[in-house]
């Protein structure tokens, strides 16, 4: 600080003229990602993180809805890096999300990193990233997942807050968003606080903008955002739908159909499955009959509480099988086989 400069007092604006500071929202995704925001999609492994990455990517490049659902009013090319993925895993995904929407990915702006490592923790690598982003001008970067893009220790806030950082400079400095894919903790929490079961240092929960949190519920998954500047949607039910002969792959939002076949009502359920375990040639398992019916496993095991508090069914080593049925004992009495005569 100059000794010899003039001292200016402070910025200060009365506590009621904030409200014409306050800009409205701005989104790149509605209600999942902030416009130039940056931060984590996280969750378990093989919980879709990198199809839902896939989804928000080809919604920018496309303008089409993300998940179906979400608008995209500012769309623009998207710059994706997926390393545990081969290419050939990419583009059937990204073919069967274009199928779904009808939509020709030849004539969309979406590019694909394709070297065989990438390091942001290193110098000229960053350079090399600042150059596709200088070409590409995306709107929106991908990088999946963290964990394969540096050898940093993760649980260092010191060394984490260095990538974060370089990242956070490419936003400001492009106008972009980036959205990092990363591991969640084995049996981290879940909900609203979802961030904290990430990986490593807090930073990276700290760090975005926008975030989201994929875990699975039983038979589906669940979609939980947060917002460092809007209030978030309610956590939402997610689905992987068709795939090999049920139509393109795709997330979906909602519980999964049941199969046509599936019993509509506890009743019939309830029937069916006593259908199964009588034709049975041995007593059945829980999954062969959850297979059989294409039900819920929660679903499933409330009929067979109820079937066997009911004295229908009972369990075995190997499964379930019908109750034996009482053998009847014959009354001497009445069948005329005892006629002592009653003691004097």
């Amino acid at each position: 600080m100059n000794p010899g400069a003039p001292i200016v007092p402070l910025p200060v604006v009365r506590a009621a003229d904030l409200r014409h500071l306050v800009a409205p929202p701005r989104w790149l995704v509605e209600r999942l990602w902030a416009l130039n925001g940056v931060g984590v999609l996280g969750g378990a492994p093989k919980a879709c993180k990198s199809f839902l990455a896939l989804d928000l990517a080809l919604s920018v490049a496309s303008g089409t809805p993300c998940l179906d659902t979400f608008a995209v009013p500012t769309a623009g090319p998207a710059l994706v890096y997926f390393a545990e993925d081969p290419v050939e895993v990419v583009l059937s995904r990204l073919d069967q999300l274009c199928h779904h929407r009808q939509l020709d990915l030849a004539t969309l702006p979406l590019w694909v990193l394709t070297p065989p490592s990438l390091r942001v923790d290193l110098d000229a690598e960053q350079r090399r990233i600042e150059l596709a982003i200088q070409t590409y001008k995306p709107r929106l970067l991908v990088l999946d997942p963290f964990v394969r893009l540096h050898r940093i220790d993760e649980n260092d806030a010191g060394q984490v807050s260095g990538v974060l950082a370089f990242l956070r400079t490419l936003q400001r400095t492009y106008d972009l968003s980036v959205l990092l894919v990363h591991h969640t903790k084995k049996n981290g929490p879940a909900g609203q606080q979802a961030g904290l079961g990430l990986r490593g240092s807090s930073d990276l929960h700290a760090w975005g903008d926008s975030n989201l949190y994929l875990r699975k519920v039983r038979d589906h998954l669940m979609l939980t955002v947060e917002h460092r500047a809007s209030r978030p949607p309610d956590p939402m039910p997610l689905s992987l739908v068709g795939g090999d002969d049920h139509g393109p792959a795709h997330l979906q939002l909602g519980e999964p159909p049941p199969a046509p076949n599936a019993p509509s009502s506890p009743q019939n359920l309830a029937a069916a499955v006593l259908q199964q375990v009588a034709q049975a040639p041995a007593p059945i398992s829980r999954s062969a009959l959850r297979a059989s019916l294409h039900v819920r496993n929660e679903r499933l095991g409330e009929v067979l509480n109820d079937l066997l508090a009911e004295h229908k069914l009972v369990r075995v080593a190997d499964g379930y099988a019908l109750q034996p049925t009482a053998i009847p004992i014959p009354c001497i009495r009445e069948c005329g086989e005892w006629n002592e005569s009653p003691a004097s």
